[in-house]
């Protein structure tokens, strides 16, 4: 079978072109799961940078402790474990007193190379413009002088 495209697997999740734009049903297929569950492991707080700081090549856990600003140790424990049971990362520990253990990319882990690069690259390109578009959003939506809530912004639409 021919790898999909990413056209193809978005129009399975639902997305419909209509002439207002796109709107997203969020069909119940097996791709739109697939891409859900993706998202879901890879697009929390810390894997992304974790990702990103074995790009540079294996690391020791203490390394990746400092390198990865306000994490604990405990949820960069639970991180390294989530991306090595999803063959991300490979932990090897080396036969020494006392044991070393270093973690970094396997192969699959690689390929997320480029699109984590390209997306941390449009973060820090875009994050001045997003800043301004928040603070210009939220002096819009003062109320009683508090910002009134996003959920409750599209209630009194």
């Amino acid at each position: 079978m021919a790898p999909r495209s990413t056209i193809d697997v978005v129009e399975d999740c639902g997305v419909t072109s209509t002439p207002y734009g796109l709107i997203a049903q969020y069909a119940d297929s097996e791709h739109c799961r697939v891409v859900r569950e993706t998202f879901d492991r890879l697009g929390d707080k810390w894997s992304l940078l974790v990702i990103v700081i074995l790009s540079y090549g294996p690391q020791r856990f203490t390394a990746l402790k400092y390198g990865v600003v306000g994490i604990s140790q405990r949820m960069l424990t639970l991180t390294l474990r989530k991306l090595e049971r999803d063959g991300v990362v490979q932990r090897t520990v080396f036969p020494e007193i006392p044991p070393r253990v270093e973690y970094q990319l396997t192969p699959l882990g690689q390929t997320l190379i480029g699109p984590v690069t390209a997306l941390a690259d449009w973060a820090v390109t875009h994050n001045d413009v997003i800043a301004t578009h928040q603070n210009d959003y939220d002096i819009a939506h003062v109320q009683g002088g508090q910002i009134e809530e996003p959920a409750k912004r599209l209630t009194h639409a």
